[in-house]
């Protein structure tokens, strides 16, 4: 049947005609015969494989994905209102501050592709954020930034790994997210801070014992991060020789506190009265709820007789200074709160500038991050040069090796997690008649001390 030679020019037609469809701009010599069952024509890129059957011959044309072309859309899942809402501001923000960099640096470059930022609000809830993520999804957007919470990573983590999607949280923390052992290609979520477990929780640990603290009485929100992050905090305690008295554990959608406060009022009571006030601290794990547990608190007089210690979801809040009841309880109770602390730079500088000008306050640690993971995605993009997820999913980590940015060196461990580092810390103060949150101290991670500054 092949030996006809009206079959043979044909099929010959046939590859040409699908060839040029292609723009595949090499072919303008004449194309070779084809005159076996299963013959293949090869060209720069591009593979055409001919397979004869009953009716005819059949041709498949492989030829090479276009680079990256257009618009190249990043996904942000934000907590732009809700219980993290100072934050979300903070990040959205920078993350198109970064948008804007990277897109001068494409088109200086000759990139024939741009970056944008689309936004969708997680109201800081983990069934929302689903939403958010399943609303990206749809209009087919494979790379996300955030969440900002652990139970928001953990209620997308499971549609994430199932559809391919990658994420790159900025602050994420909660310790069992990260797998020991792991390696971070074995599903779809990084994370570009610490988790608790090596960071924030033996730093807060260290800083209450160091601050003469020998009695704690923890205070935290019920949900993946309070509970690890009070867990690694209480854990650091006990080693050093401290004591963790019984504690308060409310639900994560709590938006009222007077039972709690009662509750805590009596509990420090009892123990200054056994321990004394200088002895007693109160570990107060939080996000921006602390609004309505603070305004709770103040009613009780005992409560301000002890010092209170926050975390990376109370520090820099603006929801806090903003509110003259819960600044002044903060600023009688010193409440010193850690948050990852990014490396001082230019870029940091720079970042740190524009949210000013654009917020008129100090962002948080996590935007310095939020802005060199857009950074990221950028330069794994221009590595593997298509939109696909796990191709940008198996070069992220070594492509990040090399990356400083707004938030410092950027070192994976095997999970996708971010290394442990040293972390700020800041509390509230009165400077010229108004609240505003300054930095007072430093945990260093390798020395395992702490540094007040006057």
């Amino acid at each position: 049947m092949l030996g006809q030679p009206w079959k043979t020019y044909l099929v010959v037609a046939l590859i040409v005609g699908l060839l040029l469809g292609a723009g595949v701009g090499w072919l303008s010599k004449p194309a070779e015969r084809v005159e076996v069952p299963g013959a293949t024509v090869t060209a720069p890129g591009v593979t055409v494989t001919v397979k004869e059957t009953v009716a005819g011959p059949t041709v498949t044309v492989t030829a090479p994905a276009p680079g990256l072309t257009g618009e190249v859309l990043i996904g942000a899942i934000l907590s732009m209102t809700g219980d993290l809402a100072t934050f979300g501001e903070n990040h959205k923000v920078a993350a198109e501050f970064a948008a804007k960099h990277a897109n001068e640096f494409l088109k200086a470059s000759g990139a024939k592709w741009t970056v944008k930022i689309v936004v969708e609000d997680t109201v800081t809830k983990p069934d929302i954020a689903l939403e958010a993520v399943e609303s990206l999804a749809a209009r087919g957007i494979k790379f996300l930034v955030g969440p900002l919470s652990s139970g928001e990573v953990r209620a997308i983590k499971g549609y994430l790994d199932a559809n391919k999607i990658l994420t790159i949280s900025q602050s994420s923390t909660a310790p069992d997210l990260g797998v020991d052992g792991l390696p971070a290609t074995d599903d779809y979520v990084f994370r570009f801070c610490p988790t608790d477990k090596l960071g924030q929780g033996p730093a807060m640990g260290r800083i209450m014992y160091e601050d003469g603290k020998r009695y704690v009485i923890p205070v935290w929100r019920g949900d993946a991060w309070g509970d690890g992050l009070e867990k690694a905090a209480a854990k650091k305690f006990t080693e050093l020789g401290g004591t963790v008295l019984e504690g308060i554990r409310y639900p994560a959608e709590a938006v009222e506190f007077s039972v709690e406060a009662k509750d805590l009022a009596d509990k420090v009571t009892s123990a200054v009265a056994s321990y004394g006030a200088d002895k007693v601290g109160v570990y107060h794990v939080s996000f921006e709820e602390v609004v309505a547990f603070f305004t709770a608190a103040s009613e009780y007089d005992v409560l301000s007789t002890v010092k209170w210690y926050g975390s990376d979801g109370t520090a820099n809040s603006a929801a806090m200074t903003e509110d003259p009841t819960v600044a002044e309880f903060a600023v009688k109770v010193i409440y010193p709160s850690t948050i990852f602390a990014p490396t001082r730079s230019a870029k940091y500088e720079m970042v740190r500038k524009n949210n000013i000008d654009v917020l008129g306050r100090e962002p948080d640690s996590y935007a310095y991050s939020i802005y060199d993971i857009v950074w990221a995605y950028v330069y794994s993009l221009l590595t593997v040069d298509k939109y696909d997820a796990e191709a940008v999913r198996a070069v992220l980590p070594s492509v990040t090796k090399s990356l400083f940015g707004a938030s410092g060196w950027i070192e994976l461990d095997e999970a996708g997690d971010r290394q442990a580092g040293d972390y700020d810390i800041w509390g509230i103060v009165v400077e010229a008649g108004e609240y505003k949150w300054k930095h007072v101290g430093t945990y260093v991670f390798a020395t395992d001390s702490v540094t007040w500054y006057p």
